[in-house]
């Protein structure tokens, strides 16, 4: 069972909302959020990017950097740019992209869920992150940032939630930057948060869809005040943390792409003829060829364009990490012809999400950065749960999802 609970939430006013939110704090660096939160003191990176009021160069893992974060939530709540409901509540936040809108209800998920292993992950995270995102939670003492999960989909749920949305939102706006839309209900009937609660206590698992480091960070933090607390009932806020939860027939997962610097030593014309030990390889030319489906790949080599079709025997359908495209380009390709062995420390290779479309590979190649570009069929939503189901982990870069959850929309107080 999936325990979950409303909260009082923190939000902007209606008329400030699309000045505070901004984009996840790991999808830009320090200098981009200074040039989008520049001549505006609402923007939500001053406590997520709180380097940004300091000198350029400034380190954002120094202690006055987390402090000043603290300093500036404590500033958005007292200026009332940040204000609290009173009463706990569920919310229903819509994004569209690309004239397709999914609908996640906004929640509190169970610390214990996920130190149990019932919130189920399906990458690997970095201490040094993780480390970083507790101490923003801890001298935040509040989950600023909500992380994206993704559930088996009731249709149960999706019915409460179509009835939510015939009603006025609290805020609608579309991102400048990209032009996707974001759109948010409040649900405070008591009966609808009491029906939400009982259905997804039903439900066996949640998947972090995106937002593992902030996930693990906010999960730690809740234990570590669990086993500090001598008084400890279990019905504290810090034992729970915000998550925007979908349903899974709604996700799509975008290609994740590879670019190379190098052949390792290899010509073409000896890249290619390895290559079709285990491919079936066809030339397309100039025009860009995408991918049409799973175990076919598309590289870009010299201007031109190629499909390799993996060919039987290659892969194993009955894995589900064996069956991944990333799994046999790392393998058959990477690995085994150019010599990266380790996706996560190796220069020689890069990454593109798919969100830039192939003409970004196409970019890089040209621009004499890289050498050669790979581009793969994107993962499935099942493929992700089977491999969360079997407490596999995918490997490096694996899964983009967009449209990325918009910061600031609402916060979540441990206390």
């Amino acid at each position: 069972m999936a325990i979950i609970k409303p909260f009082k939430g923190i939000r902007p006013p209606k008329n400030l909302v699309e000045k505070v939110n901004s984009r996840p704090y790991d999808v830009l660096n320090s200098e981009e959020a200074r040039a989008e939160a520049e001549g505006n003191p609402y923007s939500l990176y001053h406590i997520i990017k709180p380097e940004i009021d300091f000198p350029i160069g400034t380190d954002e893992h120094e202690e006055k950097v987390y402090a000043k974060a603290a300093e500036n939530f404590k500033k958005f709540k007292d200026n009332g740019w940040l204000v609290q409901d009173e009463t706990e509540k569920y919310y229903v936040y819509a994004q569209t992209m690309n004239g397709k809108t999914q609908y996640g209800l906004v929640v509190c998920v169970s610390v214990e869920d996920y130190m149990s292993g019932r919130i189920k992950k399906h990458e690997l995270t970095r201490h040094d992150k993780e480390e970083d995102r507790m101490k923003h939670v801890r001298i935040n003492n509040a989950n600023i940032e909500p992380v994206f999960f993704a559930y088996p989909h009731r249709d149960d749920l999706d019915a409460i939630v179509a009835g939510v949305i015939k009603n006025e939102p609290e805020y609608d706006f579309t991102a400048e930057l990209d032009g996707f839309g974001h759109t948010f209900w409040l649900i405070d009937d008591e009966e609808t948060i009491q029906q939400i609660t009982a259905i997804f206590a039903e439900i066996p698992s949640l998947y972090i869809a995106d937002g593992h480091h902030r996930s693990a960070a906010a999960a730690l933090v809740g234990n570590e005040k669990r086993l500090q607390n001598p008084n400890h009932t279990g019905d504290e806020e810090y034992n729970y943390f915000m998550a925007v939860c979908f349903p899974d027939n709604q996700l799509t997962i975008i290609d994740y792409n590879r670019v190379v610097t190098d052949l390792n030593g290899l010509s073409d014309e000896e890249f290619l003829k390895k290559l079709e030990e285990n491919f079936i390889v066809e030339e397309k030319g100039a025009e860009i060829y995408k991918p049409d489906k799973l175990h076919n790949f598309s590289l870009y080599l010299s201007g031109k364009w190629y499909s390799l079709t993996a060919k039987a025997g290659t892969y194993n359908d009955n894995d589900p990490i064996g069956v991944l495209d990333v799994t046999i380009a790392s393998n058959l390709i990477l690995d085994e012809i150019l010599g990266i062995k380790d996706l996560r420390s190796d220069k020689r290779v890069d990454f593109v999400g798919g969100i830039r479309g192939l003409g970004e590979l196409k970019r890089r190649v040209d621009s004499g950065e890289m050498q050669a570009a790979i581009a793969l069929y994107p993962v499935s939503m099942q493929q992700l749960i089977d491999i969360a189901d079997t407490g596999n982990i995918m490997p490096p870069k694996t899964t983009w999802f967009e449209p990325k959850l918009r910061s600031g929309l609402v916060i979540h107080e441990l206390k």
